[in-house]
């Protein structure tokens, strides 16, 4: 049967350079129509060598996510037990938020290969590409004072570090509050959103984006030098499911640890797995720029600065490592 597309002669050739003419020719189409093709499959988390004068390779076809797999990856009792995967969608958040409106129970997991309008802190869009990244939201109900909320902010990140940490290898750290970075990069965004009802919280939404298995053509131009994968930092594909599955359970492990003896033994954990701590910082505040020498965290969650001998609590802002 003749092929009827460009990806279709790459899996009737697998492991074979085809050049753009051979394809023209046997598609009957112009080179730059093969051009276009492989770009739109590159998106769609094809990947392939190119080689001049041998042409184009298939290399790696996208993975897809398998809600039996994931469930199986998930040691716990409630959180991902509730389990939504979806090829695409504007924002996991988005989708959570109308599933708790609706009465979904704790421990609502929904996961997408791809978001068209994924969004971090301060409402920045997030690079949430097809079939290369971990872009979730997961829906807790406390039932804690509204206050409590910066203190799970820093629980997920905690719980997304050890995670990163145990599955890939990849020696990653926090930046306050709870931005993941490898050498300075950030691989992972974490994004806690609170519902209040009479100054307690109703539920509260953890998004996590995790950079699995980008590489460095994925992203646009301006992001290459400020983010990266866990692929880039490993040298190896990630298997998403499992790093999910950690991600639960150290989430569940904490989630019952602070609950049962409050926010202490989150704080520790938070502050040895610190790129923060110990550092002269910059921190943008809706208040103006201000700058100390980070010394630790407070039982709410801030960020302790030490101003010249005097202490000062940050309670929001954007880090900027280096003073």
């Amino acid at each position: 049967m003749k092929p009827n597309t460009v990806l279709d002669i790459f899996m009737e050739n697998p492991g074979e350079y085809l050049s753009g003419e051979e394809i023209s020719r046997r598609l009957s189409i112009s080179r730059a129509a093969v051009w276009k093709q492989i770009n739109k499959l590159r998106e769609a988390g094809y990947e392939f060598d190119a080689i001049s004068r041998r042409g184009y390779r298939l290399v790696q076809k996208p993975s897809r996510l398998n809600a039996v797999t994931l469930m199986g990856a998930m040691r716990t009792d409630v959180l991902g037990r509730q389990l939504k995967v979806l090829d695409v969608t504007t924002s996991t958040q988005e989708d959570v938020r109308r599933l708790a409106e609706e009465g979904a129970q704790e421990g609502t997991l929904v996961i997408a290969e791809e978001q068209t309008v994924g969004r971090g802190r301060f409402g920045r869009k997030w690079f949430s590409p097809p079939g290369k990244g971990i872009w979730m939201s997961l829906l807790l109900r406390p039932g804690l004072p509204l206050s409590c909320a910066p203190q799970l902010t820093l629980l997920t990140a905690v719980a997304v570090c050890r995670a990163i940490r145990s599955v890939t290898g990849v020696d990653s750290g926090i930046k306050w509050p709870n931005d993941l970075l490898v050498h300075g990069r950030k691989i992972c965004g974490i994004l806690l959103e609170s519902v209040a009802e009479d100054e307690r919280i109703r539920y509260c939404i953890a998004g996590i984006g995790i950079d699995a298995n980008m590489t460095a053509e994925d992203y646009p131009e301006e992001l290459r030098d400020k983010v990266s994968s866990l692929r880039l930092e490993s040298g190896q594909l990630i298997d998403r499911e499992s790093l999910i599955g950690a991600v639960m359970s150290e989430l569940e492990k904490l989630y019952k640890l602070y609950l049962e003896e409050g926010f202490g033994p989150i704080a520790h954990l938070w502050e040895a797995l610190s790129v923060t701590i110990n550092q002269e910082v910059t921190l943008n505040t809706p208040q103006g720029p201000v700058t100390g020498y980070a010394t630790g965290i407070d039982m709410s969650g801030a960020l302790i600065l030490d101003q010249d001998g005097r202490k000062t609590l940050i309670f929001s802002g954007d880090v900027q490592l280096g003073g």
